[in-house]
């Protein structure tokens, strides 16, 4: 197993870790599944024999061939060689489905892949997902409000999704073992726009602006992003202390600022 850096590949090697990857997914005799990074074909060895229809996103060519052979007598595989970030998820999903994701991701691009994610789950083309990550990312994304972790990405992550941890690996569960301990979260996709009151958009800029300094005061950061002390003072809600950061106040909170503020997403750009 040669590794390449750039790709950021670590392969799991524990086979108690790969199974409990896959029964946090459950009944798979109905679903499509898409891997990310399958690799050398742990995880989607024992994918290939519970899903209806696995699909297999991997950018390495030689990995790419190597699955392909190997898997070539499995109609029900599908495997691609592809970047993942390029790829339209919701066009290998038929309209009217759900699908289910699962990978190890690559530490550099989480964050991109999160929201691609996101995107695909907010129109209904993905139902779960369950993710290995590098552990510190991986509390961010599942961190509640008030803690030291909470900021954009636990913020995002939930306005789109459920968020449960699972478990965490140690380096030795890979080859070659990788600097870092690795996390498995579970994503049940429910975007909460609609039930907030909020539009997705202008939301999510809010978001933006609300934690753009994390040592600063959501006040000082939303001045910094345009808006007037006069405004911010008549638009506060009492449920958000005046002295308040972003990292402490519920979604609620900060949707109800948002709503109050009424101005247009377009106002945000």
């Amino acid at each position: 197993m040669k590794r390449k850096p750039k790709l950021g590949q670590n392969f799991l090697v524990d086979d108690s870790a790969r199974h409990a990857i896959v029964d946090a997914l459950g009944d798979l005799s109905k679903r499509t599944v898409i891997e990310i990074g399958p690799g050398h074909g742990a995880i989607t060895d024992i994918l290939a024999g519970r899903c209806h229809k696995l699909i297999a996103l991997e950018l390495d060519r030689a990995l790419a061939a190597e699955l392909t052979f190997r898997f070539r007598d499995h109609p029900q595989v599908q495997i691609l060689e592809c970047d993942v970030l390029e790829t339209d998820l919701r066009a290998l999903v038929p309209a009217g489905e759900t699908a289910d994701v699962i990978g190890n991701l690559p530490y550099y691009i989480t964050s991109d892949i999160l929201l691609q994610l996101f995107a695909a789950g907010k129109v209904g083309t993905l139902a779960r997902a369950v993710l290995m990550m590098q552990r510190e990312v991986a509390e961010r994304v599942s961190a509640a409000p008030g803690v030291r972790d909470y900021g954009l990405l636990s913020a995002t992550a939930q306005m789109n999704a459920q968020v449960d941890n699972l478990f965490t690996l140690p380096p030795s569960a890979f080859s070659p073992p990788p600097d870092v301990y690795s996390t498995v979260l579970r994503l049940h996709f429910a975007p909460r726009f609609a039930e907030l009151g909020v539009d997705p958009d202008g939301f999510n800029i809010f978001l933006r602006h609300s934690f753009a300094q994390k040592r600063k005061t959501l006040q000082n950061n939303l001045r910094a992003a345009g808006h007037s002390a006069e405004q911010l003072s008549a638009a506060w809600p009492r449920s958000i202390p005046v002295q308040a950061r972003a990292e402490s106040i519920a979604l609620e909170s900060m949707a109800e600022l948002y709503r109050s503020l009424s101005i247009p997403p377009m106002s945000y750009e």
